[in-house]
């Protein structure tokens, strides 16, 4: 880790560096002594970390100069995550985190552990959490035969992945800031400057006709998008190469990856919410989307990305199965979707409705009139936002509450009733005129840009949900 940390500014010393100075060579020293102490620091650490494993809990003991010793239950643990790097697996070693909810940090992370330990130890945490969580439910799951397999992905779906998704972005943007990190300020932006002058001036020589400009245009669009695909599938291998989501004794593991390989598990009772999500390429391909929001709080991204795609890319119906199997008490997908009115769609345009005037006719007023050209976004946003409106809907029953929206994008959103956190009503003004309400719902480990809300719905209809909603919460607090 500490390698990897100043890896990087050694090779860029090593390399831009005047290797003459010997103010360099005492650069070159010092970096080498920090590093050295780095890793001396970081091996005693490794000495000196010891873990117990007891009856109802881990003890962990670590610290060199000041010790600490800290005792984490079984009960705790809600999400167990093995992680190997290409060097991890070079030495037939893993990294364990064990997490647990509403927590910033894993509650202990094992650093060097043998693959077979880390699994050993991953197994003994899913019996120990199941026995304290559920006896009779473990009782019957000792006794369940190995993992059972509920979706793989091949290498063709991983392409599909990749060919559908824009991740291909995500390199680009890297690749510059690495390229105004590496270089001497302002010699990236003069290199890019100097270069379309130069092209440009080269043009201007050749008397060649407008349409095969146009032409090399629309081509080098074309092969930038196309760029843009081999990166998107190259970074969809690395991340869901070998994508595996199995189940055994009621508990999730999801396996993925090319070079680093993450395995992760979560109980199902600790699920709280669930996305399906697809977009328009979705559609056309057949595919979509499902996602779970799970209640760990470790604000490590990239450790609680994988595990909340249960399914990065399937087809509906695989979908729908998925969780039909997961939740057999519900009945998915809903028989009937209640709608909302059509009366106010304007509402969810009126951004653009106030700023594209305001943005096109100030652009007239100094003189550009290709500002007006603006105002050609105010029909497609009209229609979106009408479209929208009519797709939004909501379900309701003794067993869960589930709301769908979107139009272009569509997104499907629901969470069992005993897994509600809190819920609140909301008017906004433009809701007092319209004689609308919006009931907003919560649940542990909310994440993402998609509510869990009931938006728009009649004053009547929303106050008569939030007390059927609020009559649920109050006979789970009693369940208690």
């Amino acid at each position: 880790m500490q390698l990897r940390q100043f890896l990087l500014p050694l090779v860029a010393l090593v390399v831009f560096g005047n290797r003459g100075d010997r103010d360099e060579m005492w650069s070159y020293l010092a970096a080498v002594i920090v590093i050295a102490v780095l890793v001396a620091i970081s091996i005693l650490q490794y000495l000196t970390y010891h873990y117990r494993i007891g009856r109802d809990g881990i003890s962990l003991r670590s610290g060199v100069v000041s010790r600490n010793r800290r005792e984490i239950p079984f009960a705790r643990i809600h999400n167990v995550v093995v992680h190997q790097n290409p060097l991890h697996r070079l030495f037939g070693v893993a990294e364990l985190r064990l997490e647990s909810a509403g927590g910033h940090r894993p509650e202990a992370e094992m650093r060097v552990l043998k693959l077979s330990q880390a699994l050993a130890l991953e197994q003994l945490v899913r019996q120990r959490g199941q026995a304290l969580a559920a006896p009779a439910q473990a009782s019957e799951a000792a006794a369940a035969p190995d993992d059972e397999v509920l979706l793989r992905l091949r290498a063709a779906d991983v392409v599909r992945i990749g060919l559908l998704s824009n991740r291909g972005w995500v390199a680009v943007v890297a690749a510059l800031g690495a390229m105004f990190q590496f270089f001497p300020r302002g010699a990236v932006s003069e290199a890019i400057e100097n270069g379309g002058r130069q092209a440009f001036g080269y043009a201007s020589h050749l008397h060649t006709a407008a349409w095969v400009w146009a032409l090399l245009a629309a081509l080098a669009v074309i092969g930038f998008w196309l760029l843009l695909r081999v990166l998107s599938v190259a970074l969809a291998l690395l991340r869901y190469h070998g994508f595996q989501l199995s189940e055994h004794e009621r508990r999730l593991t999801v396996v993925s990856g090319l070079l680093t390989r993450l395995r992760s598990s979560v109980a199902r009772r600790r699920i709280q919410a669930w996305t399906l999500r697809e977009s328009a390429l979705h559609r056309w391909a057949g595919r979509r989307q499902l996602r779970i929001d799970i209640a760990a709080g470790v604000a490590v991204e990239n450790q609680r990305r994988d595990l909340r795609e249960l399914a990065p890319l399937a087809t509906p119906q695989a979908c729908d199965a998925l969780v039909q199997h997961l939740l057999p008490q519900l009945q998915w997908p809903p028989p009937r979707w209640q709608p909302v009115q059509q009366r106010g769609w304007w509402r969810l345009c009126l951004g653009a409705l106030l700023w594209l005037p305001l943005v096109a006719a100030a652009a007239v007023w100094n003189g550009h009139a290709w500002g007006a050209l603006a105002l050609l976004w105010l029909p497609w946003s009209a229609l979106r936002a009408h479209r929208q409106m009519a797709r939004m809907g909501y379900y309701l029953d003794d067993q869960y509450v589930a709301v769908r929206g979107g139009w272009w994008q569509r997104w499907w959103r629901f969470a069992e009733l005993d897994k509600l956190q809190s819920l609140r009503l909301s008017r906004s003004p433009l809701d007092r005129w319209l004689g609308t309400a919006s009931v907003w719902l919560d649940t542990a480990g909310a994440t993402g840009s998609i509510a869990l809300c009931l938006r728009y719905l009649p004053e009547a209809e929303a106050r008569a949900v939030h007390a059927q909603l609020g009559h649920a919460l109050a006979q789970r607090r009693l369940h208690w």
